[in-house]
């Protein structure tokens, strides 16, 4: 091999090794701290900080510290939901989040990476519900830090950036799956034809004690499954249970590993989480997401109840 081959052959060599890393970033459903350390700043990724006042935090938090190089994007007031058809809480129109998403220097060609406060699976759920965003848009190359903010920053050894980031506009377009937002037509049908819905709210608000109070009516789409959200996390934290652990969760809830099923709650908030665990960790890409969930459901009298518990 003369030495012109030899440059080549290491030119592309070095290029499909480059090629390989970002495809195997991209795979990952879920990335750890180690990840995070090394590949935050890496051109090609962004990584979106979405803490927020409903998990208790502040602006200022991320001033503080936050993974090197991630963008502030608080995701109870940038725009990542909005009121819809008189239903609060659901995906915003697509292209107001072309707009949210490019103005954050997010490009159709970065892995993104998304993390929250890191507390429990409450706030893990706006991480998903981010996830589940990109996904339905068209975009595939995202990722959530297992353990959110918190779990990166508990180790010492993990760098922290404070101030802001500069971030630069890119272009951002979706290709929106329409398949991957069913609406209250299709979840009635699947109701009424035997088709599998899970409940990802409490057990009380699944058997009509207590309800959301924006949902007008106790109770649960008729003959859904529960399977709350603090089953997801290990403990209802910010890490991940493994497949297999979920699996056996599943499998106590009684909701199967593959088929097509869809997730509800009050607002899809939590329903991301079911979602995720089973189209992201457990494969299920038949899984959707009823991003109406409860709140539509009970304002439209025509749709039936499933109450467990009569109470005055």
């Amino acid at each position: 091999m003369n030495k012109s081959s030899k440059l080549s052959f290491v030119f592309v060599s070095g290029v499909f090794s480059c090629l390989t890393t970002v495809s195997a970033m991209a795979t990952q459903p879920l990335v750890d701290a180690a990840w995070a350390k090394e590949y935050s700043c890496d051109p090609n990724v962004r990584v979106l900080d979405i803490r927020n006042k409903w998990d208790g935090s502040r602006k200022g938090d991320y001033q503080k510290g936050h993974v090197p190089c991630a963008i502030y994007s608080d995701y109870s007031s940038a725009g990542w939901r909005a009121k819809v058809n008189n239903t609060p809480g659901q995906m915003s129109p697509v292209a107001k989040l072309e707009a949210l998403i490019g103005g954050l220097g997010v490009s159709n060609d970065n892995h993104v990476v998304i993390y929250s406060r890191g507390t429990n699976a409450l706030d893990m759920g706006s991480a998903t519900r981010v996830y589940w965003t990109f996904k339905a848009l068209g975009h595939d190359n995202v990722s959530i830090l297992n353990g959110g903010y918190l779990g990166y920053a508990s180790n010492e050894k993990n760098p922290i950036e404070k101030g802001g980031f500069k971030k630069l506009p890119a272009k951002f377009s979706a290709n929106l799956r329409e398949d991957m937002i069913p609406g209250k037509d299709e979840i009635a049908k699947a109701s009424s034809g035997g088709g599998i819905t899970v409940d990802l709210r409490p057990a009380h608000q699944y058997l009509g004690i207590n309800k959301h109070p924006k949902a007008t009516r106790y109770g649960t789409i008729p003959g859904a499954i529960n399977l709350p959200e603090s089953w997801m996390t290990t403990n209802g934290g910010s890490k991940w249970r493994s497949a297999d652990d979920l699996k056996k969760l599943f499998a106590v809830a009684g909701v199967p590993e593959s088929g097509t099923e869809y997730f509800f709650c009050n607002s899809g908030h939590w329903a991301s989480l079911g979602w995720f665990a089973s189209s992201e960790i457990l494969g299920n890409k038949d899984a959707k997401m009823y991003d109406g969930s409860m709140i539509e459901w009970t304002n439209d009298k025509s749709l039936p109840m499933e109450l467990s518990v009569q109470l005055n």
